[in-house]
């Protein structure tokens, strides 16, 4: 497997487009959303197309017009300093328009998503800012006390019904029926882009366990190889349109090459092909 490094935040907007994906009509998501025409950036904004219509999924019912998402992968943390990052990034979204409030401060939300408990900022937010956690679901905490609603999502905590992929994008899944259950989901929605982008990250963060359950699992072998076939056949087509290519572009030369008075033989040489190929062309 090549070594490199991991594209979680991706990922993370795939399985987010999943989980939301009964109301994503409803709902315009940009990822990784320029504040300026430079850095800094936020992870996600979902902006809701109808204001007043609520969102079902239960990481989402907090959800208002704006709403920011900060998200932290698997071996990251959620620190002090992030949440001034993001709730400063909040500020400066709202601020950064044509008109004076053309984003009401009262339709913002942030999101934090992380998959360890931010003990020390959480710690930090109710000593110093007065904002509390509050449990609402199964890894869903809201952050009151503040005028912006927040919540923190605990993915490792989220429930496998309503947030599945969101709750395994992680890098410590088991061989086995755990892996097992994933591809069987996989395959259901595998011509999807949103669920390749999440199993591609998956199998790469947990490519020993996938390993080991490929050597034993006649499902995840024909994936795989149904898998590599498209891919090689996509290889071919675009190998073909390529060639075709450089065709219609080696025969276009030749003719010039002809018009301009040049022999088949000469035409030959600098084509770098035989004087066959160049007399079959020119006929």
């Amino acid at each position: 497997m090549e070594k490199r490094k991991l594209q979680w935040h991706p990922a993370f907007g795939a399985a987010l487009r999943i989980t939301l994906k009964e109301e994503m009509e409803f709902l315009v998501m940009q990822e990784e959303y320029l504040l300026s025409k430079k850095p800094p950036q936020i992870d996600i904004l979902i902006v809701k197309k109808l204001r007043d219509l609520p969102v079902k999924k239960a990481i989402g019912k907090i959800f208002r017009q704006h709403n920011i998402i900060e998200y932290k992968a698997p071996g990251d943390y959620l620190s002090i300093n992030d949440f001034y990052k993001v709730y400063g990034y909040t500020c400066f979204y709202q601020s950064n328009t044509d008109k004076v409030k053309e984003i009401d401060p009262a339709e913002m939300t942030i999101t934090f998503a992380c998959s360890r408990y931010p003990r020390e900022m959480l710690k930090h937010l109710a000593e110093v800012r007065g904002i509390h956690v509050e449990a609402r679901d199964k890894g869903i905490y809201y952050l009151t006390g503040d005028a912006i609603p927040m919540q923190l999502l605990i993915s490792q905590e989220l429930t496998q019904e309503e947030n599945f992929w969101l709750k395994n994008l992680r890098m410590d899944l088991k061989a086995g029926r755990e892996i097992q259950n994933i591809v069987a989901k996989y395959e259901q929605n595998r011509h999807s882009k949103d669920y390749a982008a999440v199993m591609d990250l998956i199998t790469r963060a947990n490519w020993t366990e996938m390993e080991a359950e490929r050597k034993m699992c006649d499902a995840l072998k024909e994936l795989f190889a149904e898998e590599l076939k498209e891919e090689n056949e996509r290889g071919m087509e675009r190998g073909i349109e390529r060639g075709r290519a450089e065709g219609i572009h080696l025969a276009k030369l030749i003719f010039k090459l002809s018009a301009q008075g040049s022999s088949d033989e000469e035409i030959a040489e600098k084509c770098a092909l035989s004087l066959e190929q160049v007399r079959e062309i020119l006929e």
